[in-house]
């Protein structure tokens, strides 16, 4: 292809910049180079880049959040870090760039905040975004939502570090993110921002999670709970046998009740609409469309959150101890609360680099009575989000 016609291309392809070099982001970047409309602009990342040869685009790899945000229509955030990311976001936000996450874990602690500051929303792809967008689905043909519901297979409190290897292992992905996953903690994230995203109620600390095999079952014994309750709720159901995904249980005005029994949906009064899978990156692509093309927000954590998560220990922890990061570590665990209910809570993703002041036993909270941790934007930004 003859030069000018090349960077004429070029020109016309919209830049995106990443934030996170990890499992997710190796697989955008290769998606993206599939795309002749899009191209990847830098990859900002807090490793040694020179020891980054498995990366498959390793010449786009930079340090300099300077350099990520020069020249980028559009930054996706897939790091999984909260403090570090939020300074970055800061600054593509003051620079009107738009900014795409798949971060639930910042999203829930800063993301009010950061919503202040300009266009930001969670991509489509992890079960927020899945739920978000089911429910866009479920509100055009017509039905209220009652249960945004997540579809998670194991849950093991406390795993061992020789399990969370294998897995790791096996699957290609982190201990840590295979920690959060195994322990409850990222579903508890998850739900929390759908909570907040799209105007749920979680109905107790650390959700229901009922163990149910069939998905409509307990999608209409939650819905009996989001009706006894008055609100939409975000949970979640546990069993091996059903599928991975997301589901929303809804109900409809009665007379399309006839309606929906013929087209097989049952006899109501509630109605369950299953998605039986989530493909992370590859789905994010879609909300990348979406907000090029001038879309609206797909999903944050609102300007006013209700919902925040907890850490509370996994065993018994001295006073002293240092936790270096809480998310996917053996030390504690996420749980789902009201911030209103437990104004004191740490939330867990600014539990970094944290010294505990109190001993901690096992199944305690940790409060900001009891730990002390580094001054940050990520605090400050968590205290204004939340108005505490």
């Amino acid at each position: 292809m003859p030069q000018r016609i090349r960077e004429s291309l070029e020109r016309e392809r919209k830049s995106i910049g990443l934030i996170g070099s990890g499992f997710i982001s190796k697989g955008l970047v290769m998606l993206i180079e599939q795309r002749n409309d899009l191209q990847v602009h830098r990859v900002l990342t807090r490793s040694r880049i020179e020891e980054r040869h498995d990366f498959p685009r390793y010449d786009l790899l930079t340090n300099s959040p300077e350099d990520l945000l020069q020249g980028a229509d559009l930054i996706l955030e897939a790091s999984g870090d909260v403090c570090n990311s939020t300074a970055v976001l800061e600054m593509a936000l003051e620079r009107s760039i738009p900014v795409i996450t798949m971060n639930a874990e910042l999203q829930i602690t800063t993301g009010s905040c950061l919503a202040r500051k300009g266009f930001i929303t969670e991509a489509e792809g992890d079960q927020p975004g899945c739920l978000a967008a089911l429910r866009e689905e479920v509100l055009q043909m017509g039905l209220s939502p009652l249960v945004y519901g997540n579809l998670k297979n194991f849950l093991n409190h406390n795993p061992t570090l020789e399990e969370m290897r294998f897995w790791a292992g096996k699957s290609g992905n982190s201990v840590e993110n295979i920690t959060s996953f195994t322990d409850g903690t990222k579903v508890q994230i998850e739900q929390a921002l759908v909570a907040n995203g799209l105007g749920a109620a979680i109905i107790e600390p650390g959700l229901c999670g009922l163990a149910r095999d069939s998905v409509e079952a307990g999608g209409m014994e939650l819905a009996e709970k989001a009706k006894a309750i008055g609100s939409p709720v975000s949970d979640y159901l546990l069993s091996a046998k059903i599928p991975p995904g997301v589901f929303v249980t809804a109900e409809c005005n009665p007379c399309h009740k006839v309606y929906l029994r013929y087209y097989k949906m049952g006899e109501g009064p509630y109605y369950t609409f299953v998605r039986n899978y989530h493909l992370c990156h590859f789905e994010a692509m879609k909300t990348i469309d979406r907000v090029l093309s001038g879309g609206k927000v797909l999903i944050n954590n609102s300007l006013q959150p209700r919902v925040s998560v907890a850490a509370v220990a996994k065993r018994d922890l001295p006073a002293g101890y240092l936790i270096k990061k809480a998310i996917g570590s053996f030390d504690v665990r996420g749980v789902a609360v009201n911030i209103r209910d437990m104004p004191d809570h740490i939330p867990i993703g600014l539990l970094q680099s944290a010294r505990l002041t109190d001993d901690i036993r096992a199944g305690e909270m940790i409060s900001f009575e009891r730990a002390s941790i580094p001054q940050s934007l990520a605090l400050d930004y968590w205290r204004k989000g939340a108005r505490i």
